[in-house]
């Protein structure tokens, strides 16, 4: 297990950032979403020791956050979402300037801040300030110096945050090929659910300072139910009705066509009866697979917005 965190409490004066959440990562790829304030940030800086939690406990890598703080933290690298790097350094200073705060030897350092920065495609760059790089340039520098003292755990703040189309699909190549091929596991931070969706398996969504829920996307996807989308003509509001009475749940749309989870009772037979029942006609329904979105919303909102 690399993460591990049992009913773990983080307080700042009277505001409860975690409320006694159970976290386990496994080795791989996991997603961490929840919204702004949820409690990511809290939980990232208590794995890295910089938080004392006011109870439960915190493991990484099989040690006690609160003990071996300072190695924990050589066996990770972190790429935040805000521009770190010093004024007036070029990307070979900075990135081997950033393995030796690691405890690096100089000429290690220095040879390794090469290597990564050939890897991420600053190679051409690496003698430019970088202070006159472009935004995608900045977002691989970020990710050159968490990679430069070779980390066994990678924290990924908003990776792909301010790219461009190109720039985005580039960034979630190399992240994919971080985790599967080099076997560095990855802990992926943001709000585009699709970059999650495609390089993690597994996920966890925390809210109010809450793992409201965590596990295999697959296996939450199959806690959701058949999902449908479909069309109606007539009234919705008793086809809704006839619908949660038995059970069904509406889950968010972005247009006139409605997406249902059906309980494990039903079929396509049970909605054109209860279509029949409330006077309406069906004009499309399709079987389809339910988003990392539709577990998120459905997740944070406790269901009471993802009811019909």
């Amino acid at each position: 297990m690399i993460i591990e965190l049992q009913d773990l409490k983080v307080v700042y004066g009277r505001l409860t950032a975690l409320d006694g959440i159970t976290f386990r990562m496994e080795e791989g790829a996991t997603g961490l979403l929840g919204p702004n304030g949820a409690g990511k940030s809290t939980l990232i800086k208590t794995v890295l020791g910089f938080l004392t939690p006011r109870s439960g406990t915190a493991f990484a890598f099989g040690m006690p956050t609160e003990h071996h703080a300072r190695e924990i933290r050589r066996r990770i690298g972190y790429m935040p979402e805000n521009d770190g790097h010093i004024p007036g350094m070029n990307a070979v200073q900075f990135t081997a300037y950033c393995g030796e705060l690691c405890g690096m030897r100089r000429s290690d350092a220095l040879q390794r801040a090469h290597e990564v920065l050939y890897y991420v495609g600053l190679e051409e760059a690496r003698y430019r300030n970088i202070e006159t790089y472009s935004t995608g340039m900045k977002q691989r520098i970020k990710l050159a110096q968490a990679l430069v003292h070779d980390p066994e755990l990678l924290f990924l703040d908003e990776p792909t945050n301010g790219l461009d189309p190109k720039g985005r699909e580039e960034m979630l190549q190399l992240v994919a090929e971080i985790s599967s091929r080099r076997g560095i596991s990855t802990l992926l931070c943001s709000h585009l659910l699709s970059d999650v969706e495609r390089i993690c398996p597994r996920v966890a969504v925390l809210h109010q300072g809450r793992i409201v829920t965590q596990g295999a996307i697959e296996e939450l996807r199959g806690e959701q139910g058949d999902i449908y989308e479909l069309r109606i003509k007539g009234e919705k509001e008793p086809f809704r009705e006839e619908l949660k009475k038995a059970g069904c749940r509406e889950l968010p749309s972005h247009n006139e066509t409605m997406r249902v989870a059906l309980p494990s009772s039903w079929g396509p037979r049970q909605v054109f009866q209860a279509a029949a029942r409330s006077a309406v006609q069906i004009r499309h329904l399709v079987p389809v697979r339910d988003t990392l979105e539709d577990i998120f919303m459905n997740s944070i909102d406790g269901g009471e917005h993802a009811d019909l």
